[in-house]
């Protein structure tokens, strides 16, 4: 909706804009300074507030994480043909939006967590096209990966909570709902994107 929306009102705000500097004559009235009001002020807003609005339901989008050539292992870690890979299992089986896949796992599920997420999309940004990004192998998370962000939708689920691996160890589910035991650690789902060993992998091909 947006993005045929915010085309048509910079164009209205363009014209109005042009009309009030040819019209210039006209603007000391009442009427002339409200337009002139409208086309430098309220639409230009309107229209920057509608084209960041566009950007960043955009930038939720796994083809947007995956335009930077950097990421692109990333992107195929998605369809390594082995469950052990906790994020693969979770794409191939929807158990995220596909077309979301990478922001659905890697926001913060807190009050500012979406925020948080698109001010490191903007460093990203600089990094990609003002410095040298780093080599696929080298890309790491800012900090540990918080169990929060795996019990946004696991926990009280009974697959999660009655799971066999999950009650075998004494107190294990309690620590990993506590973020003591990460859920990614050594011994649980340790294996991730792993981009270093993609030619050694075998992949699933998603059905279209």
């Amino acid at each position: 909706m947006l993005t045929f929306l915010a085309p048509g009102l910079i164009a209205v705000a363009c014209a109005a804009a042009l009309w009030t500097v040819l019209r210039a004559p006209s603007t000391p009235s009442r009427e002339g300074k409200v337009l002139v009001f409208l086309a430098l002020a309220v639409l230009p807003a309107v229209v920057g507030g509608l084209g960041f609005a566009e950007h960043m339901e955009r930038a939720q989008s796994k083809e947007f994480c995956l335009s930077c050539h950097v990421m692109t292992g990333f992107g195929k870690s998605l369809a390594i043909d082995d469950p052990s890979y906790i994020p693969a299992r979770h794409y191939q089986n929807n158990f995220v939006p596909r077309e979301r896949a990478c922001y659905t796992c890697h926001t913060d599920y807190t009050m500012f967590g979406g925020v948080k997420a698109k001010v490191r999309g903007m460093r990203h940004l600089w990094i990609q096209y003002f410095r040298t990004p780093p080599a696929p192998e080298a890309i790491h998370l800012y900090e540990a990966y918080n169990n929060r962000e795996c019990l946004h939708c696991h926990l009280g689920a009974r697959r999660f909570e009655e799971a066999s691996a999950h009650t075998k160890r004494a107190g294990l589910l309690d620590r990993a709902k506590a973020n003591q035991q990460s859920c990614i650690s050594s011994g649980c789902h340790e294996f991730t994107h792993d981009v270093g060993s993609l030619k050694n992998m075998t992949f699933w091909k998603e059905s279209r």
